[in-house]
């Protein structure tokens, strides 16, 4: 069995028709939905780019993999999906977006050459690379956001796209009445058509990359991670899809002003940035979400395209199909843009997955509402791999048994899900040193828990406030509920995550405590241990 893992950027869980988008439809995602089962309790261990793909990944926390925020590399001695892959005798390849930086001076002092096959794997997080580019060619005083090879920008020359970055310039822009770029960095653009033939965007572009990975000829099977870049900003989308959405399709912002009634001290930080007070705008909603609506609309689209190549060239018979997302996108909910916090539009994402064994055909279109981590789907592809699960390395578990009709001895109890502000403008706004800037979060079905050092906690009663509108965590009465929390928090982070040169079976065996290896200790005359552990140790000397 292949394996076909295909992860959007910022697409919301709620931003799908077969999850209850009242206005978007999205035939496509729902066709897979039906093929396979729905997780409709699907939390990512980081509500950021970076922290969030490192740990789908590696399936570990970000507490275990240290890959905190965007931009902080993956320690070389990290082992990834696509190593416990290789094991298992499948390939990992990559196309598209990873948003992985590469710890520069672990290879250095590894001596690992990005020219050789190690060296190429570790750059790239694990994966054999068919074609990367993470899609955000932003350009300032400093230069590029990404760094290196940038193959979509190649592309777009190879089709006479003009000047030095046509994602900018053509890809993400609009054009003015005098001919003048309308970017879409700036939102009032976002209702504007991009200024490029719509075949030549990134999406469809991602999804031919995928389609020649997938037609090559293969002597292993392979895991193909196709990771698109939308629908993340800039929110700007090519005609025809610019203008199917408007006014009427914009759901109203689920937020409320007793928000804004001494909230908390990092909510309120991050409800004043400027991204917070922007989305506050309904201007800025109003301009956007059309925008986004329709870039997701593409995105469906070309994963019909995509089903079709499958099932037409017969590789939907042996394809395992997973469909999510790195996180969400607030879109002016609880005052907020971006991601970054905890709340559902952030922290909970989509996910599909479609197992095309006979085992499965009794949980075709079916949806989960366990409590479901995005570390799983490591957990998951190993064993689908036929590969055993390293559960001292890899702290997700395996989707598998949900997927075919059968119930898990134990399954958690809570999901956690951490954040790291350090490097923001609320960190410094705040006063908060690096060490502390940190937040946790960890949720069950009535219960989601946040906890900041050095402030109070967030508490929500998802049961009697599904919609995550009052704070209650400095309320007394409900102080039975934040130990328990805090209870968990503690029970989570001193789990042995580092302990992952030790499986827990040689560790049980280890113990055992018989010196086969002849290490006598506390041993007082001979008699008092069996005779063939202190051979060594009798007769006479030099025999």
């Amino acid at each position: 069995m292949n394996i076909l893992f295909i992860m959007y950027d910022q697409l919301r869980f709620d931003y799908l028709s077969c999850a209850g988008h009242p206005h978007l439809k999205t035939p496509n995602m729902d066709r897979l939905a039906a093929m396979g089962v729905r997780f409709s309790h699907a939390y990512v261990q980081s509500p950021v780019c970076g922290a969030s793909r490192m740990s789908f990944y590696t399936g570990r926390y970000v507490h275990s993999h240290g890959a905190a925020w965007n931009g902080f590399p993956l320690k070389v001695g990290e082992l990834t999906l696509g190593d416990h892959l290789r094991k298992a005798g499948m390939d990992a390849v990559l196309v598209g977006k990873t948003h992985m930086r590469v710890d520069e001076d672990g290879m250095a002092r590894l001596g690992l050459s990005r020219e050789s096959v190690i060296g190429a794997r570790v750059s790239e997080c694990g994966f054999d690379v068919h074609v990367r580019d993470d899609g955000l060619w932003g350009k300032g005083p400093a230069g590029y956001y990404d760094k290196g090879r940038q193959s979509y920008n190649e592309y777009l020359k190879s089709r006479g796209y003009a000047g030095e970055n046509p994602w900018h310039d053509f890809a993400n822009s609009g054009v003015e009445e005098t001919g003048e770029m309308a970017s879409g960095w700036f939102m009032a653009n976002a209702g504007k058509p991009a200024n490029i033939a719509e075949e030549d965007s990134e999406t469809p572009w991602l999804t031919r990359e995928a389609e020649a990975f997938i037609s090559a000829d293969h002597q292993r099977p392979w895991l193909c991670h196709l990771s698109y870049i939308k629908p993340h900003w800039p929110y700007i989308v090519p005609a025809p899809y610019h203008d199917m959405f408007g006014a009427g399709d914009i759901l109203p912002a689920v937020r409320s002003e007793l928000e804004r009634q001494d909230p908390h001290p990092v909510y309120r930080a991050f409800m004043q940035n400027q991204i917070g007070r922007a989305f506050s705008r309904d201007a800025v909603r109003d301009a956007v979400i059309p925008a986004y609506m329709g870039l997701i609309k593409q995105c469906d689209d070309q994963l019909g395209k995509l089903l079709d190549f499958l099932e037409h060239s017969g590789r939907l018979e042996n394809t395992m199909i997973v469909l999510t997302s790195d996180h969400g996108d607030y879109l002016g909910d609880h005052w907020l843009g971006e991601k970054d916090l905890f709340h559902d539009q952030s922290v909970k994402v989509p996910l599909i997955v479609y197992d095309p064994s006979e085992a499965a055909n009794g949980t075709r279109g079916s949806v989960c509402d366990e409590l479901v981590e995005t570390i799983d789907l490591a957990a998951t592809f190993i064993d689908a791999a036929g590969g055993t699960v390293p559960d001292h390395i890899v702290e997700g578990r395996s989707l598998m048994p949900f997927l075919r009709g059968e119930t898990p001895a134990e399954w958690r109890d809570y999901a956690v899900s951490e954040y790291d502000y350090s490097m923001t403008p609320m960190a410094r706004e705040l006063d908060v040193s690096p060490e502390k800037a940190r937040l946790f979060m960890i949720a069950d079905k009535q219960w989601k828990f946040m906890h900041a050092p050095g402030f109070r906690p967030m508490l929500f009663d998802l049961a009697a406030d599904p919609q995550e509108l009052r704070d209650v965590g400095g309320d007394p009465e409900f102080a039975s509920i934040v130990a328990m929390m805090e209870t968990r928090l503690q029970e989570w982070a001193t789990r042995p995550s580092q302990r992952t040169t030790m499986p827990k079976d040689r560790i049980i065996a280890m113990r055992a405590g018989k010196p086969a290896t002849g290490v006598l200790i506390g041993v007082y005359e001979a008699d008092e241990i069996s005779g063939e552990f202190s051979e060594a140790y009798r007769g006479k000397p030099g025999r």
